[in-house]
C-alpha cells in the first residue's frame, strides 16, 4: 500500500509497542498501516516509553501526527476497549516465556492422561504385585494366567516357617488351603481415575494380598497339628546328678503359638514362596540361673563332697557320695530351689549295716500244739526312728567335715502282749466247721489262705475281715489259677476256690457264736454247702477287696482261729470261751424256678447239667449254755438263681 507521505516507514515498524489506534481511509480494498497495528495487543506506557516515543518521532508530541509540510498536526488517542469489554488493567505485562512452557506441558501430559485412561481401561492398576507376581498394566484375563502359571507350582510345595526357636513347614493341601484367582485380582481394583495416582504408579509397585479360601475343619486340625510342633513347656532350671556328680539344668523359657495370629499369617502369605514368621507367646521359668548356680554351689556340690556316717548302737552305717546323690533332689519353690531328701532312699543306704542294732517286735501268738492252745511270749521291738535321725541330715550335708549323725531308737511294745494272750480265755473250742470235694489247684488256694489265717487273733470288740487279713492274693503269694464263679458263670483266676474256705470259716464263726459284720452267698447254690449258710469272696486284680466275709467278736473273752486242711477238706476251729449254743434251722426250699439251657463258650466251656433256683431261710438260735435258755434267733432268708444247663459245641 503506499505509504502516507506524513507517515515515514520508520516510524510504522514501531507500531509494535504502540497503543491501538481507530482505522484510518485507505484506498479501497486496503487496509492502512494504522488498521495493521490494532492486531497488535495493547499496553500501557510510563515515561520513559514516551520519552522514547517522543524521540522516534522528532519533536512531535506524544498523541500527535505531524501532517504534510503545511498540515495540520492530527490529534489520536490510544484505542480504548469497546463498549462491554474491561479495561486492561493498568502495568500489566506480557506473559513471560516460562509460563507459557508450563502451559505446554501441562497440555501435553493432560493429552498423555486422556490417552493412557483410553488404552488401559479395564486392566489391572500398574505397579501391582500379587504374592511377588508383578500383574500391574496385564488385563484380568492375562494377569489371572501370568498368576496361575507362576503360582500354582509352589501352592502344593512345603510351606516353611519360623515360630519362636522353631522352623520347620506344614502341607498347605493338608491344611486345606487353596487361592481365589478371581477374588484376588478383583482386589488389585480398576485402574484409577486420579492422574496423580495414575503418574505415580510408572514410578512405584504396590503389593496385593492373595484372597485364601479354607476348610476349617482342616485348618483347625493343622493349627492343631503346629501347636504340638512348637508349644513347649518352660524348662525350669535345675540341679540332677550323674552317679555323684552334680549337674546344672539351664532354665529354658517355653513358648506357644498364637493360633489367631498365626492364622492369620498363613491364611495372608502361604502363596509367597517366602518363610513364614509365626506369632508366639513366651512362657517364662520361675527359675533363674542365678538360682540354679546357687543351689549347685551352696547344696549339691558339697552335700557329695565327702560320705555320712551314722553312728548306731553297736554298728555304723556310712552313706556314699552315690547314695547321698540318689537320695537328694531339688524342687522349685518361690524362685528358689530347695532341696529335697528321699528319707527311704537314705534308709536303703544304711539299712543292712545297722540291721543288727535293730530288734523286730513280735505279738504273743497262739500255737496249737497237741491240739490246745498254747502262748507264744510277745517281744518288744528297739527300732531305729529314722525321721529324728535324718532331721540334721541337710545341715550336715553341708559341712566339710564333721560329716556324721547319730541314729535314734525307739522301743516297740508288741500290739498283744503274753500278758494280755494269757488273759483273752482262749481254752476251748466254741465253733468248727469242715468242708471237702474241692479240686486239687482249688485245693492249693485252700491250703495257701488256711496258712495265712492260722493263729489269728480276734480281741474283745475286734472285727476280723478275710480279704483285710490276708491281703492281695495273688501269684507272688503263693496262689495259683484255680475254678470261680463269675457273673453267674464258671471261670478260672488266680486265688480260684478261697470261697470254699470263705464258707468253712463262716460257718465256724456262725456256730460260734460271733456276729455277722458282712458276707455275701454265692449267686446260685453250690450242693456241698449247707444251704442258706455259706460265703463267698472276691478282690480285683490289685487285691483291693471287692466282696469280704467279716465277722466281729462281741464277746468278754478273745479268740484264736485254728485251721487244719488235708488234701480232701479244709477244717476251720474258732478257740475261745464258750459264751452260746448254736441250733442251726433250716427252712423248706420254696419259690423253685427252673434253669434255661444255653450254649457255652468257645473256648474252656464247662458242660453242665444245671440246677433250679430257689429260695430258703435259715434261722440262728443262740442258748444260754449253762441254762439251756434261748437268748435271741437270727433269721436270714437267701434266693438262690437257677444254675442254667451249659451245652458246649451245639445248638441250645
Amino acid at each position: 500500500m503506499p505509504q502516507d507521505p506524513q507517515w515515514p516507514e520508520s516510524h510504522a515498524e514501531q507500531t509494535d509497542v504502540l497503543p491501538a489506534v481507530p482505522a484510518r481511509p485507505g484506498p479501497a480494498g486496503h487496509e492502512s498501516d494504522v488498521e495493521a497495528t490494532q492486531q497488535i495487543p495493547a499496553h500501557d506506557y510510563g515515561a520513559a516509553d514516551t520519552q522514547h516515543l517522543a524521540a522516534a518521532h522528532g519533536s512531535q508530541g506524544y498523541g500527535q501526527r505531524p501532517g504534510g509540510a503545511d498540515g495540520p498536526t492530527e490529534q489520536f488517542a490510544p484505542r480504548t476497549a469497546p463498549a462491554g469489554e474491561a479495561e486492561p488493567a493498568k502495568g500489566k505485562r506480557r506473559v513471560p516465556k516460562p509460563a507459557l512452557i508450563a502451559a505446554a506441558v501441562f497440555g501435553v501430559l493432560a493429552l498423555a492422561y486422556v490417552a493412557d485412561l483410553l488404552v488401559t481401561s479395564g486392566d489391572v492398576p500398574r505397579g501391582v504385585v500379587v504374592a511377588g507376581v508383578e500383574v500391574g498394566g496385564l488385563s484380568h484375563s492375562e494377569a489371572e494366567d501370568k498368576l496361575r502359571s507362576e503360582l500354582e507350582p509352589r501352592l502344593t510345595k512345603p510351606v516353611e516357617y519360623t515360630a519362636g526357636d522353631v522352623q520347620s513347614s506344614f502341607d498347605p493341601t493338608s491344611a486345606g488351603l487353596r487361592l481365589n484367582w478371581q477374588q484376588t485380582l478383583d482386589e488389585a481394583g480398576d485402574q484409577p481415575l486420579n492422574p496423580i495416582t495414575r503418574i505415580t504408579s510408572f514410578f512405584s509397585e504396590r503389593e496385593v494380598g492373595v484372597v485364601t479360601e479354607s476348610e476349617p475343619n482342616q485348618l483347625e486340625n493343622a493349627m492343631a497339628a503346629l501347636r504340638n510342633e512348637i508349644d513347649r513347656e518352660p524348662v525350669e532350671g535345675n540341679v540332677v546328678f550323674e552317679d555323684a556328680t552334680p549337674k546344672a539344668i539351664e532354665p529354658k523359657n517355653g513358648q506357644e503359638l498364637d493360633v489367631a495370629g498365626a492364622q492369620s499369617v498363613i491364611l495372608d502369605g502361604w502363596a509367597d514362596g517366602e518363610r513364614l514368621r509365626l506369632p508366639v507367646r513366651s512362657t517364662p521359668v520361675t527359675i533363674t540361673s542365678q538360682a540354679v548356680q546357687a543351689a549347685l554351689k551352696d547344696v549339691a556340690e558339697p552335700a557329695v563332697s565327702a560320705p555320712v556316717v551314722v553312728h548306731g548302737e553297736g554298728a555304723d552305717g556310712t552313706l556314699e557320695p552315690e547314695e547321698i546323690a540318689a537320695a537328694l533332689s531339688f524342687a522349685p519353690e518361690n524362685g528358689r530351689l530347695v532341696p529335697k531328701i528321699d528319707q527311704k532312699k537314705m534308709v536303703a543306704g544304711v539299712e543292712e549295716e545297722l540291721a543288727s542294732t535293730e530288734k523286730e517286735g513280735r505279738d504273743a501268738q497262739i500255737v496249737f500244739e497237741g491240739g490246745a492252745p498254747t502262748v507264744v511270749p510277745s517281744e518288744d521291738g528297739n527300732q531305729i526312728k529314722w525321721d529324728v535321725t535324718f532331721k540334721p541330715l541337710m545341715d550336715v550335708l553341708k559341712k566339710d567335715d564333721g560329716r556324721e549323725l547319730a541314729a535314734h531308737y525307739e522301743k516297740k511294745p508288741a500290739e498283744t502282749t503274753t500278758e494280755e494272750a494269757n488273759q483273752l480265755g482262749i481254752k476251748e473250742v466254741i465253733g468248727e466247721f469242715t468242708t471237702g470235694d474241692f479240686a486239687a489247684d482249688s485245693g492249693v488256694n485252700i491250703r495257701r489262705v488256711a496258712e495265712e489265717v492260722n493263729g489269728a487273733i480276734v480281741k474283745p470288740g475286734e472285727t476280723f475281715s478275710l480279704n483285710g487279713h490276708t491281703g492281695p492274693r495273688t501269684a507272688a503269694d503263693g496262689y495259683i489259677e484255680a475254678g470261680i464263679i463269675q457273673d453267674g458263670a464258671p471261670g478260672k483266676a488266680v486265688g480260684g476256690g478261697i470261697s470254699q474256705f470263705a464258707t468253712t470259716l463262716y460257718n465256724a464263726a456262725y456256730f460260734a457264736g460271733m456276729t455277722d459284720a458282712g458276707h455275701q452267698e454265692h449267686s446260685y447254690y453250690i450242693s456241698r454247702y449247707p444251704a442258706g449258710r455259706e460265703a463267698t469272696v472276691f478282690q480285683n486284680a490289685d487285691g483291693s477287696s471287692v466282696i469280704d466275709l467279716r465277722f466281729r467278736n462281741d464277746s468278754p473273752t478273745g479268740v484264736a482261729i485254728q485251721t487244719e486242711w488235708t488234701p480232701s477238706s479244709i477244717t476251720v476251729r474258732l478257740w475261745g470261751t464258750k459264751q452260746y449254743d448254736v441250733q442251726s434251722v433250716t427252712g423248706e426250699r420254696t419259690n423253685f424256678v427252673p434253669p434255661k439251657t444255653e450254649r457255652g463258650p468257645k473256648e474252656n466251656c464247662s458242660p453242665s447239667s444245671g440246677a433250679p433256683g430257689f429260695t430258703v431261710t435259715d434261722t440262728r438260735i443262740l442258748r444260754d449254755p449253762a441254762t439251756g435258755a434261748e437268748v435271741r434267733r437270727e433269721s436270714r432268708t437267701v434266693r438262690y438263681n437257677p444254675q442254667n444247663k451249659i451245652v458246649c459245641g451245639g445248638r441250645p
